[in-house]
Protein backbone atom coordinates (compact mmCIF):
# COMPACT_ATOMS: atom_id res chain seq x y z
CA UNK A 1 0.00 0.00 0.00
CA UNK A 2 1.15 3.71 -0.62
CA UNK A 3 1.99 5.80 2.09
CA UNK A 4 -1.27 7.78 2.39
CA UNK A 5 -3.21 4.66 1.91
CA UNK A 6 -1.70 2.88 5.08
CA UNK A 7 -1.44 5.54 7.22
CA UNK A 8 -5.32 5.79 7.07
CA UNK A 9 -5.56 2.15 7.38
CA UNK A 10 -3.80 2.60 10.83
CA UNK A 11 -6.74 4.33 12.14
CA UNK A 12 -9.54 1.61 10.49
CA UNK A 13 -11.05 -0.32 13.22
CA UNK A 14 -9.59 -3.33 12.38
CA UNK A 15 -6.47 -2.13 12.72
CA UNK A 16 -7.67 -0.17 16.22
CA UNK A 17 -8.89 -3.73 17.45
CA UNK A 18 -5.47 -5.04 16.46
CA UNK A 19 -3.46 -2.94 18.33
CA UNK A 20 -5.73 -3.05 21.52
CA UNK A 21 -4.94 -6.74 21.17
CA UNK A 22 -1.48 -6.22 20.85
CA UNK A 23 -0.09 -3.32 23.28
CA UNK A 24 -3.40 -3.03 25.53
CA UNK A 25 -6.36 -0.48 24.85
CA UNK A 26 -4.50 2.13 27.18
CA UNK A 27 -1.81 2.01 24.50
CA UNK A 28 -3.38 2.04 20.88
CA UNK A 29 -2.72 5.66 20.43
CA UNK A 30 0.69 5.88 20.80
CA UNK A 31 1.10 2.57 18.47
CA UNK A 32 -1.34 4.21 16.31
CA UNK A 33 1.37 7.12 16.05
CA UNK A 34 4.35 4.77 15.91
CA UNK A 35 3.19 2.15 13.09
CA UNK A 36 2.74 6.14 11.07
CA UNK A 37 5.79 7.31 11.86
CA UNK A 38 7.63 4.33 10.89
CA UNK A 39 5.61 4.12 7.32
CA UNK A 40 6.61 8.06 6.77
CA UNK A 41 10.29 6.86 7.85
CA UNK A 42 10.70 4.35 6.01
CA UNK A 43 9.22 6.49 2.29
CA UNK A 44 11.51 9.06 3.51
CA UNK A 45 14.41 5.89 2.78
CA UNK A 46 12.51 3.98 0.15
CA UNK A 47 9.72 6.91 -1.50
CA UNK A 48 8.47 4.64 -4.39
CA UNK A 49 7.58 1.56 -2.57
CA UNK A 50 4.75 -0.23 -1.22
CA UNK A 51 5.00 -0.68 2.41
CA UNK A 52 4.22 -4.05 4.07
CA UNK A 53 3.94 -4.01 7.97
CA UNK A 54 5.53 -6.51 10.59
CA UNK A 55 5.62 -7.24 14.23
CA UNK A 56 7.03 -9.21 16.43
CA UNK A 57 7.30 -9.49 19.73
CA UNK A 58 10.09 -10.04 22.92
CA UNK A 59 10.00 -13.04 25.60
CA UNK A 60 8.86 -13.74 28.88
CA UNK A 61 10.18 -16.82 30.63
CA UNK A 62 7.04 -18.31 32.95
CA UNK A 63 8.57 -21.19 34.33
CA UNK A 64 11.09 -23.83 33.21
CA UNK A 65 14.42 -22.09 34.55
CA UNK A 66 17.42 -23.73 33.02
CA UNK A 67 15.36 -26.83 32.12
CA UNK A 68 15.34 -26.64 28.15
CA UNK A 69 19.26 -27.72 27.96
CA UNK A 70 18.16 -31.06 29.48
CA UNK A 71 15.33 -31.38 27.01
CA UNK A 72 12.73 -30.14 30.25
CA UNK A 73 10.12 -28.23 29.76
CA UNK A 74 8.85 -24.79 30.04
CA UNK A 75 6.43 -22.38 30.15
CA UNK A 76 6.83 -18.90 27.99
CA UNK A 77 4.99 -15.93 26.74
CA UNK A 78 4.95 -13.28 24.53
CA UNK A 79 4.90 -9.79 25.76
CA UNK A 80 4.11 -6.10 24.04
CA UNK A 81 7.19 -4.76 23.45
CA UNK A 82 8.16 -5.59 20.53
CA UNK A 83 10.27 -4.95 16.84
CA UNK A 84 8.20 -3.23 14.05
CA UNK A 85 9.40 -3.15 10.58
CA UNK A 86 8.10 -1.37 7.72
CA UNK A 87 9.17 -3.47 4.25
CA UNK A 88 8.78 -4.07 0.43
CA UNK A 89 10.20 -6.36 -1.73
CA UNK A 90 12.84 -4.34 -3.71
CA UNK A 91 13.29 -7.45 -7.13
CA UNK A 92 17.19 -7.32 -6.61
CA UNK A 93 19.43 -9.60 -4.83
CA UNK A 94 20.37 -6.73 -1.51
CA UNK A 95 18.57 -6.52 1.70
CA UNK A 96 18.81 -3.32 2.87
CA UNK A 97 18.12 -2.90 7.04
CA UNK A 98 17.68 0.54 8.90
CA UNK A 99 17.39 0.26 12.13
CA UNK A 100 15.81 2.89 13.80
CA UNK A 101 16.43 1.88 17.27
CA UNK A 102 20.29 0.73 17.24
CA UNK A 103 21.36 3.42 14.72
CA UNK A 104 22.48 1.08 11.61
CA UNK A 105 22.00 0.72 8.48
CA UNK A 106 23.95 -1.73 6.14
CA UNK A 107 23.52 -4.28 2.94
CA UNK A 108 23.26 -7.78 2.43
CA UNK A 109 24.24 -9.23 -0.62
CA UNK A 110 22.35 -12.45 -0.88
CA UNK A 111 24.98 -14.28 -2.97
CA UNK A 112 27.81 -13.45 -0.23
CA UNK A 113 26.49 -14.62 3.16
CA UNK A 114 30.03 -15.88 4.58
CA UNK A 115 30.17 -14.62 8.13
CA UNK A 116 32.80 -12.78 9.56
CA UNK A 117 35.82 -13.91 10.79
CA UNK A 118 34.34 -12.40 14.30
CA UNK A 119 31.03 -14.41 14.05
CA UNK A 120 29.34 -11.33 15.58
CA UNK A 121 26.45 -8.55 15.03
CA UNK A 122 23.27 -8.05 13.36
CA UNK A 123 25.24 -7.94 9.69
CA UNK A 124 26.54 -11.59 10.25
CA UNK A 125 22.86 -12.54 12.20
CA UNK A 126 20.83 -11.75 9.33
CA UNK A 127 23.46 -13.70 6.83
CA UNK A 128 23.07 -16.82 9.02
CA UNK A 129 18.77 -15.78 8.99
CA UNK A 130 19.13 -15.92 5.17
CA UNK A 131 21.55 -19.12 4.79
CA UNK A 132 19.33 -20.95 7.36
CA UNK A 133 16.41 -20.09 5.07
CA UNK A 134 18.16 -21.34 2.12
CA UNK A 135 19.40 -24.48 4.45
CA UNK A 136 15.99 -25.29 5.21
CA UNK A 137 14.26 -25.26 1.39
CA UNK A 138 13.13 -21.90 1.13
CA UNK A 139 13.42 -18.92 -1.08
CA UNK A 140 14.81 -15.91 -0.24
CA UNK A 141 14.94 -12.35 -2.21
CA UNK A 142 15.74 -8.41 -1.51
CA UNK A 143 13.81 -6.30 0.05
CA UNK A 144 14.56 -3.07 2.12
CA UNK A 145 13.21 -2.50 5.92
CA UNK A 146 13.09 -0.08 8.29
CA UNK A 147 12.71 -1.44 11.77
CA UNK A 148 12.28 -0.20 15.44
CA UNK A 149 12.13 -2.13 18.68
CA UNK A 150 10.93 -1.51 22.12
CA UNK A 151 12.06 -4.83 23.13
CA UNK A 152 14.62 -4.22 25.96
CA UNK A 153 18.25 -4.94 25.27
CA UNK A 154 19.69 -7.04 28.06
CA UNK A 155 16.69 -7.74 30.46
CA UNK A 156 16.07 -10.78 29.71
CA UNK A 157 13.04 -10.50 27.04
CA UNK A 158 14.98 -11.55 23.92
CA UNK A 159 15.09 -8.84 21.80
CA UNK A 160 17.41 -10.53 19.35
CA UNK A 161 15.13 -13.29 19.31
CA UNK A 162 12.47 -10.73 18.73
CA UNK A 163 14.72 -9.24 15.45
CA UNK A 164 14.93 -12.61 14.20
CA UNK A 165 11.57 -13.59 14.58
CA UNK A 166 10.61 -10.33 12.03
CA UNK A 167 13.01 -10.88 9.59
CA UNK A 168 11.42 -14.59 9.51
CA UNK A 169 7.98 -13.10 9.21
CA UNK A 170 9.30 -10.98 6.07
CA UNK A 171 11.02 -13.32 3.92
CA UNK A 172 7.77 -16.04 4.79
CA UNK A 173 5.42 -13.30 3.62
CA UNK A 174 7.37 -12.05 0.94
CA UNK A 175 8.95 -14.94 -0.48
CA UNK A 176 7.52 -18.47 0.48
CA UNK A 177 3.89 -17.25 0.25
CA UNK A 178 3.14 -17.56 3.85
CA UNK A 179 3.65 -21.47 4.05
CA UNK A 180 6.52 -21.69 7.14
CA UNK A 181 5.09 -22.42 10.41
CA UNK A 182 6.62 -20.71 13.67
CA UNK A 183 8.57 -24.26 14.17
CA UNK A 184 10.53 -23.66 11.31
CA UNK A 185 11.02 -19.56 11.95
CA UNK A 186 12.43 -20.85 15.49
CA UNK A 187 14.85 -23.23 13.64
CA UNK A 188 15.90 -20.50 11.36
CA UNK A 189 16.83 -18.32 14.55
CA UNK A 190 18.66 -20.95 15.99
CA UNK A 191 20.76 -22.12 13.01
CA UNK A 192 21.42 -18.42 12.41
CA UNK A 193 23.10 -18.20 16.25
CA UNK A 194 24.84 -21.32 16.12
CA UNK A 195 26.33 -21.34 13.10
CA UNK A 196 26.31 -17.24 12.47
CA UNK A 197 27.33 -16.73 16.07
CA UNK A 198 29.00 -19.32 17.28
CA UNK A 199 25.96 -19.05 20.09
CA UNK A 200 24.80 -22.51 21.58
CA UNK A 201 21.43 -21.47 21.20
CA UNK A 202 18.17 -23.77 21.71
CA UNK A 203 15.00 -22.81 20.67
CA UNK A 204 13.11 -21.44 23.62
CA UNK A 205 13.54 -17.69 23.07
CA UNK A 206 12.99 -17.88 19.29
CA UNK A 207 9.71 -20.19 19.56
CA UNK A 208 7.93 -17.71 22.38
CA UNK A 209 8.59 -14.78 20.13
CA UNK A 210 7.05 -16.72 16.81
CA UNK A 211 4.28 -18.52 18.32
CA UNK A 212 2.94 -16.02 20.50
CA UNK A 213 0.31 -16.09 23.79
CA UNK A 214 1.69 -18.39 26.53
CA UNK A 215 2.78 -21.92 25.41
CA UNK A 216 4.77 -24.78 26.67
CA UNK A 217 7.82 -26.80 25.18
CA UNK A 218 8.63 -30.04 26.01
CA UNK A 219 12.35 -30.20 24.37
CA UNK A 220 12.19 -33.65 24.78
CA UNK A 221 13.23 -34.65 21.31
CA UNK A 222 15.26 -31.06 20.63
CA UNK A 223 14.92 -31.42 17.42
CA UNK A 224 11.51 -31.80 17.36
CA UNK A 225 10.55 -29.72 19.95
CA UNK A 226 6.13 -30.35 21.22
CA UNK A 227 5.07 -26.98 21.13
CA UNK A 228 1.53 -26.12 23.01
CA UNK A 229 -0.10 -22.80 22.76
CA UNK A 230 -2.03 -22.51 25.90
CA UNK A 231 -6.00 -20.87 25.49
CA UNK A 232 -6.22 -18.58 28.69
CA UNK A 233 -6.94 -14.55 28.92
CA UNK A 234 -4.00 -13.50 30.90
CA UNK A 235 -5.64 -9.90 30.50
CA UNK A 236 -8.66 -11.11 32.60
CA UNK A 237 -6.59 -11.29 35.57
CA UNK A 238 -5.65 -8.03 35.87
CA UNK A 239 -2.41 -8.69 36.57
CA UNK A 240 0.65 -7.14 35.17
CA UNK A 241 3.85 -8.81 34.98
CA UNK A 242 6.65 -6.14 35.58
CA UNK A 243 10.67 -6.81 34.78
CA UNK A 244 12.97 -5.21 36.94
CA UNK A 245 16.84 -4.74 35.81
CA UNK A 246 19.00 -5.32 38.98
CA UNK A 247 22.57 -3.83 37.31
CA UNK A 248 24.84 -6.04 35.12
CA UNK A 249 27.24 -8.19 37.27
CA UNK A 250 30.70 -7.07 36.74
CA UNK A 251 32.25 -10.47 36.62
CA UNK A 252 32.30 -12.95 33.64
CA UNK A 253 29.59 -15.29 34.31
CA UNK A 254 30.20 -17.75 30.99
CA UNK A 255 31.56 -20.32 33.49
CA UNK A 256 28.32 -19.63 36.27
CA UNK A 257 26.18 -20.33 33.11
CA UNK A 258 27.96 -23.22 31.71
CA UNK A 259 28.20 -25.06 35.02
CA UNK A 260 24.46 -25.18 35.25
CA UNK A 261 23.72 -27.79 32.28
CA UNK A 262 27.21 -29.51 32.90
CA UNK A 263 26.40 -30.30 36.47
CA UNK A 264 23.12 -31.85 35.37
CA UNK A 265 24.67 -34.34 32.99
CA UNK A 266 26.59 -34.87 35.21
CA UNK A 267 24.15 -36.44 37.15
CA UNK A 268 23.04 -38.51 34.30
CA UNK A 269 26.41 -39.45 33.58
CA UNK A 270 26.33 -41.92 36.74
CA UNK A 271 23.22 -43.10 34.92
CA UNK A 272 25.49 -43.88 31.61
CA UNK A 273 23.21 -41.05 29.85
CA UNK A 274 23.48 -37.54 28.38
CA UNK A 275 21.11 -35.26 29.95
CA UNK A 276 18.84 -35.24 32.96
CA UNK A 277 15.42 -36.08 30.94
CA UNK A 278 16.84 -39.55 30.32
CA UNK A 279 16.78 -40.39 33.71
CA UNK A 280 14.03 -40.17 37.00
CA UNK A 281 14.14 -38.66 40.33
CA UNK A 282 13.64 -41.56 42.20
CA UNK A 283 17.15 -42.76 40.48
CA UNK A 284 18.60 -39.85 41.72
CA UNK A 285 17.40 -40.32 45.39
CA UNK A 286 17.65 -44.13 45.49
CA UNK A 287 21.74 -43.61 44.69
CA UNK A 288 22.20 -40.70 46.52
CA UNK A 289 25.67 -41.13 48.16
CA UNK A 290 27.11 -42.79 44.99
CA UNK A 291 25.68 -40.11 43.00
CA UNK A 292 26.71 -36.88 45.68
CA UNK A 293 30.25 -38.75 45.79
CA UNK A 294 30.59 -38.90 41.68
CA UNK A 295 29.00 -35.56 40.54
CA UNK A 296 29.00 -33.25 44.01
CA UNK A 297 26.10 -32.00 46.49
CA UNK A 298 25.48 -28.87 43.75
CA UNK A 299 25.28 -30.72 40.77
CA UNK A 300 22.74 -33.13 42.56
CA UNK A 301 20.39 -30.16 43.86
CA UNK A 302 20.61 -28.75 40.61
CA UNK A 303 19.23 -32.13 38.99
CA UNK A 304 16.38 -32.35 41.78
CA UNK A 305 15.60 -28.31 40.39
CA UNK A 306 15.55 -30.07 36.77
CA UNK A 307 12.88 -32.92 38.32
CA UNK A 308 10.45 -30.38 39.92
CA UNK A 309 10.79 -27.81 37.67
CA UNK A 310 9.76 -29.83 35.16
CA UNK A 311 6.76 -31.06 37.68
CA UNK A 312 6.04 -27.83 38.32
CA UNK A 313 5.31 -26.20 34.59
CA UNK A 314 3.29 -29.20 34.30
CA UNK A 315 1.39 -27.69 37.29
CA UNK A 316 0.94 -24.58 36.41
CA UNK A 317 -0.08 -25.14 32.47
CA UNK A 318 -3.03 -27.73 33.94
CA UNK A 319 -4.39 -24.76 36.62
CA UNK A 320 -4.04 -22.29 33.59
CA UNK A 321 -6.50 -24.73 31.57
CA UNK A 322 -8.37 -25.38 34.22
CA UNK A 323 -8.98 -21.42 35.30
CA UNK A 324 -7.17 -21.80 38.09
CA UNK A 325 -4.87 -19.00 38.23
CA UNK A 326 -3.96 -19.24 42.30
CA UNK A 327 -2.51 -22.17 41.85
CA UNK A 328 -0.58 -21.08 38.60
CA UNK A 329 0.95 -18.37 40.76
CA UNK A 330 0.99 -20.26 43.69
CA UNK A 331 3.57 -22.35 41.20
CA UNK A 332 5.61 -19.56 40.27
CA UNK A 333 6.45 -18.77 43.86
CA UNK A 334 7.79 -22.59 44.26
CA UNK A 335 10.24 -22.10 40.85
CA UNK A 336 11.47 -19.00 42.19
CA UNK A 337 13.04 -20.45 45.44
CA UNK A 338 14.08 -23.69 43.65
CA UNK A 339 16.22 -21.43 41.41
CA UNK A 340 17.25 -19.79 44.34
CA UNK A 341 17.87 -22.24 46.89
CA UNK A 342 18.24 -25.46 44.52
CA UNK A 343 19.51 -24.24 40.88
CA UNK A 344 21.19 -21.57 43.05
CA UNK A 345 21.68 -18.75 39.91
CA UNK A 346 20.90 -15.81 42.06
CA UNK A 347 24.22 -14.55 42.25
CA UNK A 348 28.05 -15.54 41.42
CA UNK A 349 30.07 -17.36 43.88
CA UNK A 350 32.94 -15.37 42.02
CA UNK A 351 31.84 -12.68 43.60
CA UNK A 352 29.77 -12.96 46.61
CA UNK A 353 29.34 -9.41 47.39
CA UNK A 354 27.20 -8.75 44.30
CA UNK A 355 24.05 -9.60 44.33
CA UNK A 356 21.46 -7.67 42.65
CA UNK A 357 19.12 -10.07 41.63
CA UNK A 358 19.01 -11.34 45.18
CA UNK A 359 18.36 -7.88 47.05
CA UNK A 360 15.59 -7.15 44.42
CA UNK A 361 13.85 -10.36 45.32
CA UNK A 362 14.38 -9.58 49.30
CA UNK A 363 12.62 -6.36 48.68
CA UNK A 364 10.26 -8.09 46.23
CA UNK A 365 8.94 -10.15 48.71
CA UNK A 366 8.83 -7.67 51.95
CA UNK A 367 6.12 -5.59 49.55
CA UNK A 368 4.16 -8.78 48.38
CA UNK A 369 4.48 -10.09 52.02
CA UNK A 370 2.76 -6.70 53.25
CA UNK A 371 0.22 -6.42 50.39
CA UNK A 372 -0.72 -9.89 50.88
CA UNK A 373 -0.75 -10.49 47.05
CA UNK A 374 1.89 -11.38 43.96
CA UNK A 375 4.49 -13.23 43.36
CA UNK A 376 8.32 -13.35 41.96
CA UNK A 377 11.26 -14.87 40.78
CA UNK A 378 14.26 -14.86 39.00
CA UNK A 379 14.25 -14.35 35.44
CA UNK A 380 16.37 -16.06 32.37
CA UNK A 381 19.76 -17.05 33.30
CA UNK A 382 20.48 -15.67 36.13
CA UNK A 383 23.47 -15.09 38.29
CA UNK A 384 22.99 -11.67 37.61
CA UNK A 385 20.28 -9.18 35.53
CA UNK A 386 16.29 -9.29 35.88
CA UNK A 387 14.18 -10.74 38.14
CA UNK A 388 10.17 -11.03 37.20
CA UNK A 389 7.15 -9.84 39.59
CA UNK A 390 3.77 -10.52 38.31
CA UNK A 391 1.17 -8.80 40.87
CA UNK A 392 -2.63 -7.12 40.56
CA UNK A 393 -2.68 -4.08 38.00
CA UNK A 394 -3.79 -1.88 40.95
CA UNK A 395 -0.19 -2.16 43.00
CA UNK A 396 2.03 -2.47 39.65
CA UNK A 397 2.40 1.59 39.87
CA UNK A 398 3.30 1.02 43.62
CA UNK A 399 5.64 -1.19 43.39
CA UNK A 400 7.75 0.45 40.35
CA UNK A 401 7.69 3.11 42.52
CA UNK A 402 9.01 1.25 45.49
CA UNK A 403 11.44 -0.82 43.76
CA UNK A 404 13.10 2.05 41.21
CA UNK A 405 13.76 4.23 44.62
CA UNK A 406 15.74 1.09 46.04
CA UNK A 407 17.59 0.13 42.40
CA UNK A 408 17.49 3.25 40.34
CA UNK A 409 14.69 5.35 38.09
CA UNK A 410 13.99 3.42 35.16
CA UNK A 411 14.80 0.20 35.80
CA UNK A 412 11.48 -1.36 36.13
CA UNK A 413 9.38 -2.30 33.02
CA UNK A 414 5.85 -3.13 32.98
CA UNK A 415 4.79 -5.95 30.54
CA UNK A 416 1.65 -8.30 29.49
CA UNK A 417 0.96 -11.66 27.80
CA UNK A 418 0.00 -10.47 23.62
CA UNK A 419 -2.20 -12.88 22.16
CA UNK A 420 0.12 -12.61 18.97
CA UNK A 421 3.83 -13.88 17.58
CA UNK A 422 5.79 -12.48 14.80
CA UNK A 423 2.78 -11.72 12.44
CA UNK A 424 2.15 -9.74 9.30
CA UNK A 425 0.09 -6.99 10.51
CA UNK A 426 -1.06 -5.79 7.47
CA UNK A 427 -2.34 -9.25 6.53
CA UNK A 428 -3.88 -9.59 9.69
CA UNK A 429 -5.89 -6.24 9.32
CA UNK A 430 -6.61 -6.63 5.41
CA UNK A 431 -8.06 -10.24 5.99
Amino acid sequence: MKENDIIRLLESEKSLSLLAALYGEEAVKENVERYQNLVINFHKEFPEEEVVLFSSPGRTEISGNHTDHNHGKVLAGSINLDCVGAAAKNNSRKVNIISETFHQSFLVDLDDLTPSDKKSGTVDLVKGLLKGFLEAGYEIGGFNAYVTSSVISAAGVSSSASFEMLLCSILNTFFNGGRMDTVAYAHVGKYAENMYWDKASGLLDQMACAVGGLITIDFKDPASPVVEQIDFDFASQKHSLIIVNTGKGHADLSADYSSVPEEMKKVAEFFGKEVCAQITEQEVIDNLSQVREFAGDRSVLRALHFFEENKRVEAEVAALKENRFEDFLRNITASGNSSWKWLQNCFTNTNYQEQGVSIALALTELFLEEKGKGVCRIHGGGFAGVIMTLLPDELAGEYISYIEKALGKGNAYRMSIRPYGAICFSELVNQ
